[in-house]
């Protein structure tokens, strides 16, 4: 054996003693990132379960003591969890569907060359863009208000009936509002889809004579796929902890309670930490699950590119 023989196996412990320091150093940056993550998120989530392990309610404050999962048992068989969990799966599945339809919609018309469209885009944005709260409160008072709502105002002017949208109609006042602000979101994701389009395809497919609908249906829609499952999957996991519209248009009516107004109205209107703290831990579970399925989902539309 000759000194050039060894000289394979030392670059190959040199590479790998080099890699381990890169690895040690890459982990060291971002150490101090992480830690502030899990103290950020978990140290309050841990704080929620020990008080929903606890008897607490602010109006007796001198009853306070350990309970076990007596605070779980009251939560899953008082009968308030199983109407929220169907009222968030509603709201999110019709605010979601009608969302990604709109969104569609005004994607493809702002795909199309016209003067003034960089205006067109920005002002579609524009919802998006508002603080949900504020969303709320424009539409309960602008829109919505049985006096000087602008909905109610056409009513009027057509001789319709006039109506209490927050009150005869809560569910549909709640999706409306969620399908408004969300909308652009959606709109964006598939807008960024169909710019990515090859032009070459529908060239060709014109000149084979294929119409605009089997065009679309045949060749944009199985393109958009991917685009309208990130869609599906990211406004899923945002619509289903929303409060906001919830709080300020209905208080929970009319089949709008869902699991967020739900925690609210135990921890601030019950005035009860320790319930409030066990429907907050399950809210968690149920939102972890359906984060992990969605992101499961998501990952395998990156790797398989939107083809399976």
């Amino acid at each position: 054996m000759t000194d050039t023989d060894t000289v394979p196996a030392a670059t190959a412990t040199d590479v790998r003693r080099v890699k381990k320091g890169q690895f040690r150093a890459a982990r060291g940056l971002l150490a101090p990132a992480v830690l502030f993550l899990v103290l950020l998120t978990q140290i309050p989530f841990l704080v929620t379960i020990g008080f929903s392990l606890v008897k607490w309610n602010l109006l007796y404050p001198q009853d306070r003591g350990f309970t076990g999962l007596d605070n779980y048992a009251t939560a899953l068989t008082s009968g308030a969890l199983g109407p929220s969990i169907l009222a968030t799966v509603l709201i999110t599945a019709l605010s979601v569907i009608l969302s990604v339809l709109f969104g569609l919609l005004f994607a493809l018309l702002l795909d199309r060359p016209f003067r003034g469209r960089a205006l067109a885009r920005t002002l579609m944005i524009t919802p998006f863009l508002v603080m949900p709260a504020a969303a709320a409160l424009i539409w309960k008072y602008s829109m919505f208000d049985t006096n000087i709502g602008i909905l109610n105002w056409v009513s009027r002017s057509l001789h319709l009936p006039v109506l209490a949208w927050s009150t005869d109609h809560p569910l549909l006042t709640v999706v409306t509002v969620l399908t408004w602000q969300f909308t652009p979101f959606m709109m964006l994701i598939l807008l960024a889809g169909l710019q990515g389009q090859d032009k070459g395809i529908l060239e060709a497919a014109q000149v084979d004579g294929a119409g605009t609908w089997r065009t679309f249906t045949w060749i944009t829609l199985p393109h958009l796929r991917m685009y309208v499952e990130i869609g599906v999957l990211l406004g899923a996991v945002i619509i289903l902890q929303v409060f906001d519209p919830i709080a300020i248009l209905t208080k929970g009516t009319g089949g709008t309670k869902t699991l967020a107004y739900l925690l609210y109205e135990r921890a601030f209107i019950g005035l009860d930490v320790g319930e409030a703290a066990a429907y907050g831990v399950v809210t968690v579970i149920l939102t972890i699950i359906v984060a992990t399925v969605a992101l499961r989902t998501l990952f395998k539309v990156f790797m398989a590119g939107g083809s399976r």
